[in-house]
């Protein structure tokens, strides 16, 4: 494979050069900008950045909505040879302390108009704080700390290597706190050819984000597979998605296939049946991926939108994409199965490091180009996920004869009720199922007489009354006795984490909570 190819700046610079005129990024309702005009941004905003002082290697935080200086300012930092680690704007000022100090991050990046959290925590580490901005589609970005201009060819002389380390994020910790994960040009450059290569993306496609770009599954499988593909990615005019606008951008950005969260797409389909639009585009597909998709769920959105719904598996780790159901052309796409091993090995061990025999469960194990090399400054937690040469992903699943992987549950959510072993997705499927209901997750809850009992919590659809009595009734009739909840908790919402996944161990504390103080469990690793 040519050096170009190995990574992710040169596959950008590719894409310019042979769809020079072709819609890149589009501001919603403001403007748009070719895969060449973006390019020559961000060549420039990355001139600007290493004149003010960034040098391979160094850290830039970024905290922004999904607006447009995101992208150039993330894809400049990539082309000076220094690491993006993008935050979520939502942060308290402790959590972006904690973010920048352990990303060690030399500098925070924001929009013009900042983020107090952000800079508080900044200054108090000693962190400079600069401010980009494009004036209009056809001036460069201004960046607050440079009053110089650079010279025009600063950056022609930059060559990105494979091993340079240019994305840093954090996983979303269900047990501890969140470890640091360093991914490079190469596992970056992988992992966005593998989502091209699964979904067929081309410079006829266009998508609108709807997900935020701090996060890999908007980042990678949204944004820059696109942009490597050539074609085309809209950001919504609010900065992040908006239920009320997603159809109306859609078709006028003639967008061909979205991807989202189980969570965006109810929300999706709840608008669809109270208010539907006139019309929808034509899509080639629609993605879901981060949290599982029940079933019920994935049929209702092929029914409503008439396209394929193409379960993924993915995580941090990988640089996004693992598995996927592929394309109708290419094999049946599964209800209940995240798809099949996409550009990287995959294999499932039992504890000794066995491979097992289909339809057996064991851990789900993978290896690839686009796999971290390791965690930052954490030799425990690399020696648990590096065993037997395979990268550990904490998920129990099984292959079925077809090669499709199937997910059972993480191996620390499975509900383990008097030595019976739950999957909570499996409950999660049939409550989806349920007729009345919008949302809704299962969860373990400590017991004296099980060890851990089974709860869920349930959001009816708008309009209308569910009771815990329905929905235990309806669970008795489809799940075996033992997996029936015992408690069902009717709410209006459930806590998600930022980017739209539900964590059981976070939902059980919470509605326990609501119950008694003195009962809530302490949820260690």
């Amino acid at each position: 494979m040519e050096k170009l190819a190995l990574t992710l700046s040169g596959l950008l610079a590719k894409v310019a050069s042979d769809f020079p005129d072709r819609r890149a990024i589009s501001a919603c309702g403001k403007f748009d900008l070719t895969h060449a005009r973006l390019q020559e941004l961000v060549d420039h905003a990355a001139a600007l950045l290493a004149a003010s002082g960034v040098g391979a290697g160094d850290v830039v935080a970024l905290t922004f909505p999904n607006i447009v200086e995101f992208v150039i300012m993330f894809l400049a930092v990539i082309r000076c040879r220094a690491t993006a680690a993008p935050l979520n704007s939502a942060y308290t000022a402790e959590e972006f302390e904690f973010y920048l100090a352990d990303s060690e991050s030399k500098l925070l990046l924001t929009p013009k108009e900042g983020n107090q959290p952000a800079q508080s925590a900044a200054s108090k580490l000693n962190i400079p704080h600069v401010t980009a901005e494009l004036h209009s589609p056809n001036s460069k970005i201004t960046l607050s700390s440079t009053k110089v201009e650079p010279s025009v060819d600063l950056m022609s002389k930059v060559v990105n290597e494979p091993s340079d380390v240019a994305l840093f994020l954090h996983t979303s910790g269900t047990t501890s706190r969140p470890k640091g994960v360093p991914l490079t040009q190469l596992n970056l450059a992988s992992s966005v050819q593998n989502i091209k290569s699964v979904y067929k993306l081309s410079e006829t496609d266009s998508t609108v984000i709807v997900l935020p770009l701090f996060h890999v599954h908007g980042l990678l499988a949204g944004l820059l597979s696109s942009l490597v593909s050539g074609a085309a990615v809209a950001l919504p005019a609010a900065g992040r998605f908006s239920a009320s606008t997603f159809w109306a951008d859609m078709i006028s950005y003639n967008a061909t296939w979205y991807t989202a969260v189980p969570t965006i797409h109810q929300i999706i389909l709840d608008r669809h049946l109270s208010k539907p639009e006139r019309t929808y585009p034509k899509l080639r597909f629609i993605r879901s991926c981060s949290a599982s998709l029940a079933p019920s769920i994935m049929a209702r959105l092929e029914e409503a939108f008439d396209a394929p719904v193409l379960e993924a598996y993915a995580m941090t780790e990988a640089a996004h994409l693992m598995a996927s159901n592929p394309l109708p052309e290419d094999g049946p796409h599964k209800a209940g199965s995240v798809g099949r091993p996409v550009g990287q090995e995959m294999a499932i061990l039992d504890e000794h490091g066995a491979i097992q025999a289909e339809g057996v469960s064991g851990e789900v194990c993978i290896r690839g180009p686009n796999v971290t090399k390791g965690y930052k400054n954490n030799p425990e937690a690399n020696k648990q996920a590096f065993q037997f040469g395979w990268f550990h992903t904490g998920d129990l699943g099984f292959m079925d004869s077809d090669g499709y992987l199937h997910l059972v549950g993480r191996i620390k959510e499975l509900i383990n009720r008097g030595g019976e072993k739950i999957s909570p997705i499996e409950v999660d499927a049939v409550l989806l199922a349920h007729p009345d209901v919008a949302q809704a997750v299962a969860f373990g809850v400590p017991d004296d007489k099980y060890g851990e009992e089974i709860n869920c919590a349930v959001i009816p659809r708008e309009g209308v009354v569910v009771t815990e009595q329905d929905v235990i009734q309806y669970c008795r009739k489809n799940l075996a006795s033992f997996k029936v909840p015992k408690k069902v908790f009717i709410t209006d919402s459930v806590p998600k984490t930022a980017s739209g996944k539900i964590q059981r161990r976070i939902v059980a504390e919470h509605f326990l909570a609501q119950i008694s103080t003195a009962k809530v469990p302490k949820f260690g690793a």
